[in-house]
């Protein structure tokens, strides 16, 4: 339904109550713009609700996921302010599950 052609998640925290316009500053903020085709991740400060903002080249799709118990699994901003997942980082993400052992060839780089 919608395309993703690239994933990126910011990792400062974003308000929740940010709506539509909110979350698109915050993207042309920090990654300098909106692009077809690309999913920008932000989660709130304990990390235990996530927004992600996907323009698709006619309109924006800004979703919402929250976890019941636990939190997900996020890059420190200690280290880069974005960060470039794949597919499937990303559903180990939204699932909860440590994303970043992960990699392009699904091999385990990180314990």
């Amino acid at each position: 339904m919608i395309r993703i052609d690239a994933i990126w998640l910011a990792t400062e925290p974003l308000d929740m109550r940010a709506g539509t316009d909110t979350a698109l500053a915050r993207v042309i903020k920090v990654f300098g713009a909106a692009r077809p085709h690309h999913a920008y991740l932000f989660a709130n400060k304990r990390a235990t609700r996530l927004k992600v903002l996907v323009y698709d080249g006619f309109g924006i799709w800004l979703a919402a996921r929250r976890l019941n118990k636990g939190r997900f699994v996020w890059a420190d901003g200690s280290t880069a302010i974005t960060v470039a997942l794949n597919e499937d980082q990303l559903c180990a993400l939204v699932t909860g599950l440590p994303w970043k052992t992960l990699t392009q060839d699904h091999m385990i780089a990180v314990v």
